[in-house]
């Protein structure tokens, strides 16, 4: 169908994911460092910047923050903003912005919290309970955005200021509703034994392995050019050195000598990111609906003449985005063991958006991966860990925020400016 709407020359995020692979190693570096100067950076700027990060606060405080216990509490702090950045992703792909997302997260938290601990309700059936507010938050949202046409912006705010007066009329103005259910407590509160954490590290090494050389023998199959086996070993190995690190380090025991109780293993909410990682990422990167995204957040009008129900894919991504909310929510409450009327409050969204963006994602839509929640979460979770121990001014903390917030943007922004400019 031919449309008289120009191309944009810009590759996306799906293109780049699924371009044929380079011949070796040696290409395969050459390749990746041409992308760079062609401005996509990718989640380079994160890793360089959690890497910095380690080494500055590790300097300053060596005897608080480079100990096994803050490294699962690193964990543990991220989690949340994480799963919240992954449903961040999908709104902001399209080009939208979602500002409802971190009460969206209290009030999925506050309906678990009145449904256990006041109704007594088993906890599946408050956890669908919770799901099933997420949907009906995400659908309202993208009724009045793909539909009526009214700007994300003013629509997610109207929801901003709503959700905060839906948190105080369930939960009452200054109240707290405990969280006594211990499978929910033991999301964020609660370890995997120590061998169990090691065979986690196998499953998740060894089922990276075997999907990436699954694909790599599918194309070969099909008479595709494929990514070379140095460069998938080289992958597999960075991978594996990674997990088994992070395992040996998480089943030391954390608590002081001769203390009554034994704390170690990896926590169990990192498997259940885990799942949702790669989840989301198949749906994204490995799915027509994934293309679709990115067709939609590249160019919306290109989309729609070519078929694609821009509407439908924005209603989609946006009740995705308030259901993985909803789960940021429960892993709140459980972080917690209560839910409060700041629940999802406070710096809980601005946290979520900088993720996204520090890994990656663009603010204009159309580039970014469920992976830059994930290292841009390490990134927040590291100065949210890491600035209270240099420093206790709430001052410095805030400004320092949110300079690395305004790096990111600047950074999307640069990055864009150059991809244009070198026809990328």
């Amino acid at each position: 169908m031919s449309t008289s709407t120009e191309p944009s020359h810009e590759v996306s995020q799906f293109d780049l994911e699924t371009m044929p692979g380079q011949a070796g190693i040696g290409d395969a570096t050459r390749a990746y460092f041409d992308k760079i100067r062609g401005g996509d950076l990718g989640a380079l700027p994160a890793v360089l910047g959690a890497v910095a990060l380690v080494i500055v606060f590790g300097i300053l405080q060596p005897d608080s923050f480079l100990t096994n216990t803050n490294f699962a509490n690193l964990i543990n702090q991220g989690a949340a903003i994480t799963v919240l950045a992954m449903g961040v992703v999908f709104v902001l792909l399209l080009g939208e912005i979602d500002l409802s997302a971190g009460f969206t997260a209290g009030t999925g938290a506050a309906i678990l919290g009145v449904t256990l601990t006041e109704h007594n309700w088993p906890w599946p059936l408050s956890v669908l309970a919770v799901l099933a507010t997420g949907v009906a938050i995400g659908f309202t949202i993208a009724l009045l955005v793909a539909r009526l046409g009214i700007p994300s912006f003013v629509v997610s705010l109207a929801f901003f200021l709503g959700l905060q007066g839906a948190m105080l009329l369930i939960i009452g103005e200054g109240g707290t509703i405990p969280i006594r259910n211990e499978a929910i407590l033991a999301v964020m509160n609660k370890n995997m034994p120590v061998g169990l954490g090691w065979l986690f590290a196998i499953v998740v090494v060894g089922g990276f392995a075997g999907a990436t050389y699954w694909a790599i023998m599918t194309r070969k199959r099909a008479g595709l050019p494929t990514m070379a086996l140095s460069v998938w070993l080289l992958k597999v190995v960075a991978l594996a050195v990674i997990v088994i690190v992070a395992v040996y380090l998480l089943n030391q025991e954390r608590q002081r000598p001769n203390a009554p109780i034994v704390i170690q293993g990896v926590p169990w909410v990192v498997p259940l990111v885990t799942v949702f990682f790669v989840a989301l990422t198949f749906l994204l990167m490995r799915t027509g609906f994934g293309r679709h995204v990115y067709a939609v957040g590249g160019n919306a009008e290109a989309a729609r003449r070519a078929g694609i129900g821009v509407a439908n894919i924005k209603t989609y991504c946006f009740i995705l985005g308030s259901t993985l909310a909803v789960i940021a929510g429960i892993l709140l409450a459980s972080r917690d063991n209560s839910v409060s009327p700041t629940t999802g409050g406070a710096q809980t969204l601005l946290y979520a958006v900088g993720a996204a963006v520090i890994g990656g994602t663009s603010l204009f839509g159309g580039r970014g991966r469920i992976s830059d929640a994930v290292t841009g979460g390490l990134v927040v979770a590291i100065i949210a860990n890491g600035l209270p121990l240099v420093t206790e001014k709430s001052g410095v903390q805030f400004i320092i925020n949110g300079l690395v917030l305004l790096l990111a943007a600047s950074v999307d922004a640069i990055s864009r400016r150059r991809a244009a400019a070198t026809g990328r």
